[in-house]
């Protein structure tokens, strides 16, 4: 006699595999299973589990526009659980981009889509997925952090018990439990950052956005940030945006580098350095020849050793014939795009392609758009 799995193995997903591509027939089913393979998904429960296996934020041509300036130019990309790196100069548009993602700004052109729905479509029910810490985050400071926690859970549309339950747990896990009933004002600049990742995830977001979260905090509180971004990022999107590179070093997946409200290039982390290997050297000078090196290259660093200086520079040719190639690093790419020597995009005219009623087929016509942009050309708005 067969011993039979226990009930909750047939609804668990982990028990099968992770695609659903319609129906099998018994015979393939069983083959898989002979095999050692995980059988599909059964359509009783893949409308379940579909929003788990396909969790993906497509941004799809997304702009914004202020008069003549483009802070968010074209911008397209498509994001699947893990936590993304956002790395850009001031001004390059990251803030922008991640307002229009939770919908605090409304795009002029381009789309913003949860697993294939746009955000307008999904309503409130976007939101309910959604958890936001801003760069500047607006606390009552007489409220008490569990007070602030509990009003927050009211906001986000959690019932009593939950609201309690999530509160507790969470003032737990950002080490506050024992401060909690204290105002809200008398907090440190790294308790009050905790508190706003905290309030970020009180409804079990399944994306989750964090602008500059460890901007004015000290090394341990850094620290500390970071392995809660880690804990809380489990099957989650995560975008973090921060112009503190060493941060994302850390805790990223993949890195989305932003410059004049473009991406550059998205690259998983193991692999983002690649294209500027070659390109980071180290040299031993006199300290009176610092002036001039710093002048002609991008300077990472910069060493003295009694009368001499190690500089680490950054540029696509040797700076002396006796220079020493290096690995690089994040920070080396961060310089190479953002440092003095760095290359500006030039400007040219974008064009829009549009379906038009006047030419036959179904053809589409240019329409020349105001934008500063790279050469390429946009599919669809």
């Amino acid at each position: 006699m067969k011993h039979r799995p226990p009930y909750f193995y047939f609804i668990d997903k982990n028990n099968y595999a992770h695609s659903c591509k319609g129906k099998m027939s018994q015979h393939d089913r069983t083959r898989r299973v002979e095999q050692g393979r995980k059988p599909p998904l059964p359509d009783c429960l893949c409308k379940i589990y579909q929003e788990d296996y396909y969790m993906q934020l497509q941004l799809k041509n997304l702009c914004k526009q202020y008069g003549t300036k483009c802070a968010v130019n074209h911008v397209n990309a498509s994001l699947s659980p893990g936590v993304y790196g956002l790395l850009g100069a001031n001004g390059a548009g990251k803030t922008t981009l991640m307002r229009m993602i939770c919908g605090v700004l409304k795009p002029s052109f381009g789309s913003i889509r949860l697993n294939g729905k746009s955000i307008e479509e999904l309503g409130e029910r976007y939101y309910s997925h959604l958890g936001y810490m801003p760069q500047d985050f607006g606390f009552y400071p007489d409220f008490t952090a569990r007070e602030f926690m509990l009003y927050m859970a009211a906001v986000k549309g959690l019932d009593a018990k939950t609201a309690k339950q999530r509160t507790e747990h969470l003032l737990h896990m950002v080490n506050l439990q024992d401060v909690a009933n204290k105002k809200v004002k008398s907090y440190s600049g790294g308790m009050k950052q905790r508190l706003g990742i905290a309030q970020a995830e009180l409804n079990h977001p399944q994306v989750l956005i964090l602008d500059e979260p460890t901007a004015g905090l000290d090394p341990k509180e850094r620290v500390r940030f970071r392995n809660l971004i880690s804990d809380f990022a489990k099957e989650k999107i995560v975008i973090l945006s921060t112009h503190i590179v060493s941060d994302v070093s850390y805790i990223a997946d993949y890195i989305l580098m932003m410059k004049s409200g473009q991406f550059l290039l998205g690259e998983p982390m193991e692999t983002v350095t690649d294209h500027i290997k070659g390109k980071v050297w180290e040299i031993l000078i006199d300290n009176r020849e610092v002036g001039e090196y710093s002048r002609d290259f991008s300077v990472v660093n910069l060493h003295h050793e009694n009368n001499m200086a190690r500089l680490r520079i950054v540029s696509d040719t040797a700076p002396t014939i006796d220079a020493v190639t290096v690995e690089p690093s994040l920070e080396d790419l961060f310089l190479y795009h953002f440092g003095e020597g760095a290359q500006e995009e030039g400007k040219c005219e974008a064009f829009l392609l549009m379906p038009s009623d006047d030419l036959a087929g179904g053809a589409k016509r240019r329409v020349p758009l105001p934008y500063e942009r790279s050469n390429d050309y946009v599919d669809e708005i």
